[in-house]
């Protein structure tokens, strides 16, 4: 059992990103020739726990990944950049989440993502995470995992008094209204700003 008290504890994901860099994006069906290509840590989780963590505050991650290279390597480098990892579950049923990004010369892109082990992310891990999220003094969910894991880890930090940053990204249909209200701070990249999908369907101006 965990008995340290964090600054930020965030619960999502983890993913691999493949990147190419070519002069163009392909047409459908077309192989074309790109000029880079390098891994690095992604997913919108991992990212802002490890910029967390480089700005000075105590920091703990919540999440999911499979049981392989890319999986023990995002271990890695939260460890290398202070993160607590008591609660970085490793999994054998899934891979560790992963995005094929191409990028072309404009900066303009095309993104693939797959899940894998972010999407077994559940009530079951959050239950076993009680220790760090009744200690947490913010919590950061976003919706690259479960979107009943991050609703559930927003109800848990409420009821511990936790300040919570919600992250609607990627954007989605339908989106649970408790969202809005269990989150302290709403926090929209500008395309799910502009986008219907981020408001449930409802005038974006309704909510303010």
């Amino acid at each position: 059992m965990c008995d340290q008290a964090f600054d930020v504890v965030v619960v999502g994901s983890c993913m691999t990103d493949l990147v190419s860099q070519a002069p163009r994006l392909p047409k459908a069906g077309e192989t074309i020739h790109g000029h880079k290509f390098f891994i690095g840590f992604g997913g919108k989780g991992a990212n802002q726990c490890v910029q967390a963590a480089r700005l000075g505050v105590k920091t703990a991650m919540i999440c999911k990944v499979g049981k392989d290279y890319f999986g023990d390597s995002h271990i890695r480098n939260f460890k290398d950049n202070g993160v607590h990892t008591d609660f970085a579950w490793q999994t054998s049923e899934e891979a560790t989440g992963a995005a094929s990004i191409t990028v072309n010369d404009a900066g303009e892109n095309a993104i693939v993502i797959v899940g894998g082990a972010n999407m077994l992310l559940g009530p079951e891990e959050l239950h076993r995470a009680v220790p760090v999220i009744s200690r947490a003094k913010v919590l950061v969910c976003q919706l690259e995992i479960s979107p009943n894991t991050s609703l559930e880890a927003l109800r848990m930090a409420k009821q511990h008094k936790a300040k919570t940053i919600f992250n609607p990204a990627p954007a989605m249909t339908d989106l649970d209204p408790e969202f809005y209200r269990l989150s302290d701070v709403f926090c929209c990249n500008e395309s799910e700003v502009l986008s219907d999908e981020c408001w449930g369907g409802r005038d974006r101006w309704e909510w303010e």
